[in-house]
Formats: structure tokens, sequence, C-alpha cells
């Protein structure tokens, strides 16, 4: 008689595990509380800084993004969509309906909680700076209406699975992120690219916890960057992307875990030191640099097997790179030896 031993991870229903933001808050708590740190968030009056509404004008030129002006209610880029549908970026999905992906979003700058779609509306996305530099022959500071001047935008259907097994499915619009590295022609010694979002705590309340290493920061190898797939979004179901989708620039990349995919970028530096990300940085017995989807490895607390899809009770396995691996599984010949799926 075959008996089948379930794993803990296999028994654990979504609503049993602690959420990621409270088990998180609690291990960085140990930390800083261990270091001898005195926990103390200025201007909160007695509030938690995660749920706080408090906002008002950045320091101007304190970093290159959001400062103070208009909100994607006002986007000047509104002309520019929809924009054409690239057919190669196909579904064997339905679209997700927007009513769920515009109000169920990870965006830990304006709290821990799903629902920050309001909070995140008080980001400023005009004027925004853009920074292009290191280990290039063409450094460039953009204002966002003159990148979207330069490049010719396309809508693509892609999946996105998020590392805490839901998934949805995306009508993104923007442009390859190869063609942006393209403009500054980077040197034989980039290896990797470097993504920093904004960092304003006087707009983004999440921003003045002193649980989270600040600001966000992703990484990306000059291969997956040069990925077709790779893609820079500026636009999202016909329109201009709304602060809680990561305005007014994010990046999609649909057979990485969607933390990879960070938002409301500032800076891109070439550099030839692999960036840490802010989740390995938190956490990094959890979260690594490369963060491949694969339903054969789980998260330490949790299975990736299965994934729910958002706005349905459909319950469908995960697919390998998500369902992507014919286009970019070529990037990780020779790369075995390495934490692949973290």
């Amino acid at each position: 008689m075959l008996i089948k031993i379930r794993k803990a991870w296999d028994s654990l229903r979504e609503g049993d595990a602690t959420a990621e933001s409270v088990f998180l808050d609690r291990r960085r708590l140990m930390k800083i509380a261990a270091a001898g740190t005195v926990l103390a968030i200025a201007g909160c009056d007695g509030e938690d800084a995660m749920s706080s509404d408090a906002s008002s004008s950045a320091t101007p030129g304190a970093t290159p993004g959001a400062a103070s002006g208009t909100t994607a209610a006002a986007d000047p880029s509104a002309h520019l969509y929809p924009a054409a549908r690239n057919e190669a970026f196909t579904l064997d999905r339905a679209v997700t309906d927007e009513q769920w992906a515009s109000t169920y979003n990870n965006f830990y700058e304006f709290g821990t909680h799903k629902q920050i779609w309001a909070n995140a509306e008080k980001l400023p996305v005009r004027p925004w700076e853009v920074v292009i530099d290191g280990m290039v022959a063409k450094p460039m500071r953009l204002a966002i209406d003159d990148l979207l001047s330069r490049v010719q935008l396309e809508e693509r259907l892609y999946r996105h699975r998020c590392v805490e097994a839901w998934s949805m499915a995306v009508p993104w619009t923007g442009f390859p992120l190869g063609s942006l590295l393209a403009m500054v022609e980077p040197t034989s010694d980039a290896r990797y690219v470097r993504f920093e979002t904004f960092n304003n705590p006087d707009v983004a309340s999440g921003q003045r916890s002193p649980f989270y290493p600040w600001p966000y920061v992703e990484g990306l190898t000059m291969a997956e960057a040069a990925n077709d797939l790779a893609f820079m979004v500026t636009g999202v179901y016909g329109k201009p992307a709304a602060p809680q989708f990561g305005a007014p620039l994010r990046l999609a990349l649909p057979w990485k875990y969607g933390f990879k995919s960070i938002k409301s970028i500032v800076r891109i530096t070439l550099t030839d030191q692999r960036p840490v990300n802010f989740w390995q940085d938190l956490s990094p017995d959890e979260y690594g640099f490369w963060a491949n989807v694969n339903p054969q490895v789980p998260h330490p607390r949790w299975s990736q097997a299965y994934e729910r899809v958002l706005g349905t009770d459909d319950r469908r396995p995960t697919l390998l790179f998500n369902g992507y691996g014919e286009q970019v599984a070529g990037l990780y010949k020779g790369l075995e030896g390495e934490a692949l799926y973290m």
C-alpha cells in the first residue's frame, strides 16, 4: 500500500497563513531591537505609520521622481491611449476585470493591506523624472513625457503571478525595456540593471516605517533586461496607469514573481555589481535575486503549486516560468547551481 505523506504546506489553507506584512514586520522589529535601535516614527502623532494618511509636498530636488503636481486623472499622456495591441503576446485565459486588478494591489510604500489604491492616489505623477546612469555612454535624465515622446507604445496581454500564490491577466501598455537601454548605450562592463523607486515619506506613509529598507530596489541581468518580454509599463486597460499600478513607469516581467516588477521607477543604473533587491535585503532566507516562477519550488511558508485567479473561484496549476519558458528558459542555462526560483 502506497502511503502519501503530505508536506506541511500542502494542507495549509490561505486563510491560515500569517499575513506577509505581519510576519516581516515582526522579523524586522526583532532585528532592530536586537541592535538596540530605538523605534520612533516622527510626525505620526501616535498613528501606525503603515496606516497614516498624512501627506505633503516632497522636498524639491531631493531625488528624481514625484514631487508635486498632477495626478493620474490629469495625465497629459492620456491622448496616447489606447495603443495598438501587439498580437504576438496573447493569453490562455480571460483578462482580469479592471475592478479587481485595480483594487487588489501590493504597494508597500502606501501600506501593507491589499486595498491601498486610495492611499496610492496621493502619489503625484507629474512632474516625474527618470535617471538612467551607470555604465553607459549616454547617461540621461528624462521627464516622463519626454521619454514617452521617444518610444512607440504598444499593448501586450501578460499573465502576472504574485509570490503570494494569486494571479491575474493584464493588458499592459508600454515599450520594451531593451529599447530604453539602447538609448543610453551600455558599456561592455555592464552586467546588471538596477532599478529604484521613489522615496517620499511625506506622500507615501509606508515609507515612514523603520521595518523596511527604502527605497524599493530591484535588479536584472543584462540578458534578462534584453529579453523581449521585459516590458516598461506606462498604461493599463487602455489608459495611463493609475498610481496603484506603479504610475508613471513600472516594469513587467511575466515569467517572474510579481515583486520583481518594480513600480514608480525613478532611477535605472547599469552596473557590474549584482543588486540586492528589497525583499532579498529584508528576508534573504525567503527571497532571492532571480524569483522565476516554478510550481515545484515552494516558498518556505506555502506551496507554489497552485494559484488563485484574482476575481474568480478558479484555482489552477502554476506553470513553470509562468508559461513563458519557451522565451526565457535559455537565459538560465549554466546557472543551475543558483537559487533560480527564489
